[in-house]
């Protein structure tokens, strides 16, 4: 048996293997058609015939026998084993090899003529093999890994393409997606981004135009987001166009979900926590499920200091610290107050406000009352050219309104109960446990009528009073609020150097206030300083201690509450 025969026969063992390993894994092995790319593609010619060495596992296809050999030109039938034999004998010959012809279409190249003299190449250990070159052009690359199943994704890119025009608007886009469908709801965007952008400018506007508007406006910002924040590298196998598409379920998903629109780049964020297939993602979800069902809400400690910052205001495309502000309704007069100064915050900060109306289990949400709470709900909200939305829920309000802070700024509910002084009371405070547990800066309302003046800043130094002097800062300065800030010496823990940093912080943001440095009982001093400053608002960090320390021994906090006929800002 010659060497021809013996090379032959082994490539024909492993074409057999290949095919087998390609049911098992599921991905082709199979040559890639040229006329099928060509229809799929719509492929144009743009270059003459040139002769160049091109690289072997470039060539991913062939014109007309695709089907003979595998994707790695092995030769898939006995039948072949003449001319194959014939053909790698001429090739080691004084000839040699003579050139291949191809079409190029992107970094792939698809066999004219010249297929066996590939699979002989390939099995003599080559790597490059000359060719006559005809360059063809289509609006969607092609790389040597394509698969039979990326033409469907392929011909929906282009064809895409061919309807917006992004490619020539937009040269540096790059929109693939990898799964089947993803272009059709894309398209769907932007005729509704089409559609609003007639209504707002009262004219029929082109649909090249729609296309470039949505792509700089809609498409750029959440991409930019997925970028920032790195949220491909938790969707390895994904693209950005992926998970944008996916941004856009996902924020429908949660409109339904909460009863009101969030924001496109909040979705964004979100995809991580829920849905990351990393271990450590996985493992952080099985680990949150397990502790919210053997730790009771009341000692749930919450989030740490500073989570809120880190998750909504690198978000921030305005100056606004307060977009979203969530509100607790109970339909008598005290929540309505609460609503009143969930008002007065929006009208500084431009916000959406989200009134919250839990009924007790079994009760009926739909109800004549629950009717009369949504029609005056809304006309406060209309009254004040504030939009609002009310969602009616059934449970406890400590907890729907906890699991639903994380989609606001701002949360506000009426100080009908304060915490009491009795640990075992302080234990069953619904008021205490929102606080500890609520992911955002907690407004508790007193049945008073909003009005800020000046504010008063609590600050010790802790990280959740430097949540309080972030806040206090923002609204002393963009509000232009007098501010107060109070610190109470207590050794051990705060010294005059504490309020000299709350000094140096404001004054490098622009702020200005007064200080006051004292001692003695800590609730005590705040309030005796809230009254001699004649302040209409404390703020101050949330719960210092763990949460059975502050159960027990009870909290600055919670005195202040008690006693205070203020709004107190507490943040964490």
């Amino acid at each position: 048996m010659t060497k021809a025969v013996q090379d032959f026969r082994r490539a024909r063992s492993r074409a057999d293997l290949q095919q087998v390993m390609a049911r098992l894994t599921g991905r082709s092995a199979d040559l890639l058609s040229y006329e099928e790319v060509r229809q799929k593609l719509k492929v144009r010619k743009v270059g003459e015939r040139k002769l160049k060495q091109i690289p072997l596992d470039a060539i991913v296809g062939s014109v007309g026998r695709y089907q003979d050999f595998t994707r790695t030109f092995l030769p898939r039938y006995d039948a072949d084993e003449r001319r194959w034999t014939r053909v790698r004998e001429s090739m080691l010959g004084p000839r040699g090899m003579r050139p291949i012809e191809v079409y190029q279409i992107g970094e792939v190249y698809f066999v004219l003529d010249g297929n066996h003299r590939v699979s002989v190449a390939r099995q003599l250990g080559a790597t490059r093999i000359p060719a006559y070159v005809v360059e063809l052009r289509t609006k969607v690359p092609l790389a040597p890994d394509v698969q039979l199943d990326d033409l469907i994704v392929k011909a929906e890119y282009a064809e895409f393409l061919e309807h917006t025009r992004l490619d020539e608007r937009r040269p540096d886009a790059d929109l693939s997606v990898t799964m089947p469908g993803q272009y059709q709801v894309i398209e769907e965007h932007i005729d509704v981004h089409r559609h609003f952008m007639s209504l707002e400018q009262e004219r029929d506007v082109a649909c090249l135009e729609a296309a470039v508007h949505w792509y700089d406006e809609v498409y750029q910002p959440v991409v930019q987001v997925i970028r920032d924040r790195g949220i491909l590298r938790d969707f390895p196998g994904r693209t950005e166009t992926d998970l944008y598409v996916w941004t856009f379920e996902h924020r429908a998903a949660l409109a339904e979900d909460l009863g009101w629109e969030i924001d496109p780049e909040m979705a964004a964020v979100d995809l991580v926590p829920r849905f990351s297939p990393k271990p450590r993602r996985i493992v952080a979800r099985v680990s949150e499920k397990i502790l919210g069902v053997v730790t009771p809400g009341e000692i749930e400690a919450g989030p740490p200091p500073g989570q809120w910052r880190r998750e909504r205001l690198a978000l921030r495309q305005h100056n606004h610290l307060f977009a979203d502000v969530l509100v607790a309704i109970n339909g008598d007069e005290s929540g309505w107050c609460a609503l009143t100064y969930a008002l007065f915050v929006a009208h500084y900060e431009q916000a959406r406000v989200h009134g919250l109306h839990v009924m007790p289990p079994g009760v009926s949400t739909e109800g004549a009352a629950v009717q009369a709470i949504r029609a005056e709900f809304d006309r406060r909200c209309e009254a004040v050219n504030v939009v609002g939305e009310l969602v009616v829920e059934t449970g406890h309000i400590s907890h729907h309104m906890c699991d639903r802070a994380r989609w606001a700024d701002l949360v506000i509910f009426s100080l009908n109960y304060p915490p009491a002084p009795r640990p075992v009371a302080r234990l069953s405070s619904g008021v205490s446990a929102m606080i500890r547990r609520c992911p955002r800066p907690v407004l508790a309302a007193p049945n008073v009528s909003p009005r800020l003046e000046r504010a008063l800043l609590a600050y010790d130094g802790s990280p959740k009073s430097r949540e309080a002097l972030f806040v206090a800062t923002y609204l002393s300065v963009r509000w232009h609020i007098p501010l107060v800030i109070v610190t109470v010496i207590e050794e051990g823990r705060t010294t005059a150097d504490t309020l000299t940093e709350a000094q140096d912080y404001l004054q490098k943001r622009g702020g200005q206030a007064t200080f006051v440095k004292d001692s003695g009982p800590v609730a005590e001093v705040i309030m005796q300083a809230a009254n001699a400053h004649q302040s209409d608002l404390i703020i101050m960090g949330g719960y210092g201690f763990n949460p059975v320390m502050e159960i027990v021994l009870g909290s600055a906090v919670d005195e202040v509450l008690r006693t205070s006929r203020r709004p107190v800002l507490i943040c964490r």
